[in-house]
This record gives C-alpha cells, structure tokens and sequence, in this order.
C-alpha cells in the first residue's frame, strides 16, 4: 500500500508541476528577458542572406547563416510566404493653424466608403472628429483628411482622404508619406525597398513580415532547384501584430482584427506537400496566422479573404504547419508567446539568453531562427 500511495504522490507532484508550467505559460510576466540595446539592429545586413540564422532542432540548435537555409530543407518541403507590401504609412501633416499632427494608417476601412481609413493621431487629444488635416505645403496642400469619428477599439480615429491635386489618394500617398519603421528602430541609414521583402506584390501593410527580408531571388533559385516549393497567403500586417499584451492573464488578450488571404490554389499546394510527406513551413508569424487563422475558421484549411484575430500562445494545438522561419521579437509580445507554442516558453527564452551571449541581432531588421517539426522537448 505504501508504495502505491507513494506512486499516486509522484503523479500527483508531477500533475501539480504541470500546471504551475501552464499558469506560468499563460502569464504576461513569464515573456519578459533583458535584451542589451547594442543587439537591437538598426540597420539590415547586405546582402539579405547573409544574417544569422539558428535553427532550432529537438534538442539542439545549430549556428549558420540565412544562405544555409537550403541545407536544411528537404525536397518536398513548401515555404509558405507572405506577399504584402508595406505602404509608406506614416504621414505628417498640419491643421490649419500650422500644428503639427503625424498619422499612421492602419487600415482602409471599405464599409464606409471610398478613401475611408482608420489611423493613430499624434497628438491625439487634440485631433477630434470635425477637425481638418492638411498634407503638403502650407499654402498649397496635396492631400486633406477630415476626421470622422473616434474607434474606440484602436484608440484611433476614422478619417476620409481628398486629393487636393489631380491624382489619385494611393499616389499622394506614395508621394508624401514614409516607411513606419517600427519605434525601436531609431538611427537607421536603410532604403526604403530593404523595408520590403524582395517577393512583395499586395499593398496594404503597414509594416513588413520581417522573417522574409532575409531571402534573396538568388536563394529562392537554389531552393526550387532542390525541390523546395513555396506558396503564398497574404497577412496586411496591422496594429494586431505589434499591439502590445497588457493584461497579466494573456488568455484574456483580445487581438486586432487583420486582412487575411489565403487561395485555392495554396490550400492544394498544401495538402499535396502533407501527401508526399512534405513539411509545411511558414515564413514568419505573419504567415502562420493567415494559415492557422483560416484554419481556424472551418476547424480545417480551406480558402479564405477576411479578417483573422486568432491569438496563439502555449497550449494552441497546431493545424497546418510543421515548422516556422522567425526573427527575434519583443518581450512581452504576442508574437513571442506564438514561438512559446511551437517550441515551449523556458526553451525558447533559453535560446534567446544563448542568442544574445553569441550576439545575434534582434528585432526587424535583425536575424532569424529556422524553427524545424518536433522542436519541442
């Protein structure tokens, strides 16, 4: 009988650990790690394919660079990319008294109409519905925005966009706005096309899906060479992305809606990589919620153009991919809660600790991690 009670007592203990391990997995304070401010990159490497890359496998990680990403593949394997493209989002114009006001577009907003946008306004308090913002010259502006309504979801506001000129809103936009690097990123010398990945066609985010900035066209040749396919989802990257998580039980984290496409033709690409035995391997978290997000809708992959606000922190059971290609991210962020699924919290803040001992670059414009299947241990 002792030995008996003995055992249910070891189990107990263990079903007890197990459960500290998934409180700790679901708290906001369990995702901070100290990162030195010199392995923030400011500025990305060149050629793309040249940054670091630590490939994470069962129990071991692997130091290469990005170039040795083929080596690592196998034919049959389907890189599912990201194809958006980041608009020059950031605008800073004036009221008509001359003060200043800075504008980040988030999003169009189609259901009211024609030029409709949701943005986030500097100062914000001061920029209330009925208030006019001017672009371009102070005598002659290019472009105006009235300021409809607040959103309370965002803390933004509504605005409708009128040329001043004869061209159309996306060109003034081209013409008068810059690239939203992220706030971190404080001392660039970066163009704005190193900002963009070297695949990107469909317009709409407002910052890049970074894991693809490290492929070059000389690197995707290399790969199609040995049998490695890739797909394409597009994820108009938003303030979902980069919102940070604010409550301390991130179960209770409400994302922000973002614009997700996913095609036929990606869906049977898919399911003919899964049938040949393939391995699924997305191209950032941007990619992975479009998949796992679409997924999520029917409770299996199929087509889909809508909005995802899927949030995926440990304990998500994975549908579509088998692995992951990332940077990088901030404490704290949705984004590295997403990694914590597929390769378990005290591990990946463990790589991270290594990563910055062996002074990988961390952030946008920083190094990436090759994520393989059955990482976690």
């Amino acid at each position: 009988m002792a030995n008996i009670h003995a055992g249910n007592s070891s189990a107990t203990n263990l079903d007890h650990q197990h459960l500290d391990h998934q409180h700790l997995d679901h708290q906001l304070s369990a995702y901070s790690y100290n990162l030195p401010e010199e392995r923030i990159a400011q500025n990305p490497v060149t050629p793309r394919d040249h940054s670091k890359l630590l490939v994470v496998d069962t129990a071991q990680t692997h130091h290469q660079r990005f170039y040795n990403l083929v080596d690592w593949l196998s034919p049959n394997d389907l890189l599912v990319i990201n194809n958006t493209k980041v608009i020059p989002a950031r605008l800073y114009g004036h009221k008509a008294s001359g003060a200043a006001v800075e504008v980040l577009l988030i999003e169009p907003v189609p259901e009211k109409g024609s030029d409709r946008w949701l943005v986030l306004v500097r100062p914000g308090k001061r920029i209330q519905p009925g208030i006019e913002i001017l672009f371009g010259d102070q005598s002659n502006p290019l472009m105006s925005a009235l300021v409809e309504s607040r959103d309370e979801a965002t803390g933004g506001r509504v605005i409708q966009l009128v040329p001043r000129v004869d061209q159309p809103i996306g060109v003034l936009i081209d013409r008068l706005g810059q690239m939203p690097l992220p706030p971190y990123i404080t001392e660039s010398e970066s163009l704005p096309e190193q900002y963009q990945t070297v695949y990107a066609r469909k317009r709409g985010a407002i910052a890049a899906p970074t894991a693809g900035l490290h492929f070059t066209q000389s690197l995707f040749d290399k790969l199609s060479a040995k049998g490695i396919q890739t797909a394409e989802v597009t994820l108009h990257v938003g303030i979902g992305t980069f919102r940070p998580v604010e409550v301390t039980d991130i179960e209770t984290h409400e994302m922000h809606q973002e614009r997700i496409e996913v095609s036929a033709a990606t869906v049977e690409q898919i399911k003919q990589t899964k049938a040949k035995g393939g391995r699924v391997i997305a191209v950032g978290t941007t990619s992975t919620r479009a998949l796992e997000g679409a997924a999520a809708i029917y409770g299996e992959l199929q087509s889909y153009i809508g909005k995802t606000d899927l949030f995926i922190y440990p304990g998500y059971q994975w549908q579509v991919i088998d692995g992951m290609i990332t940077n990088f991210h901030l404490p704290g962020s949705s984004l590295l809660m997403m990694i914590s699924a597929m390769i378990g919290r005290e591990r990946l803040l463990a790589i991270y600790e290594d990563a910055i001992t062996k002074e990988y670059r961390f952030y946008s414009f920083g190094d990436a991690m090759l994520i393989l299947p059955a990482a976690k241990i």
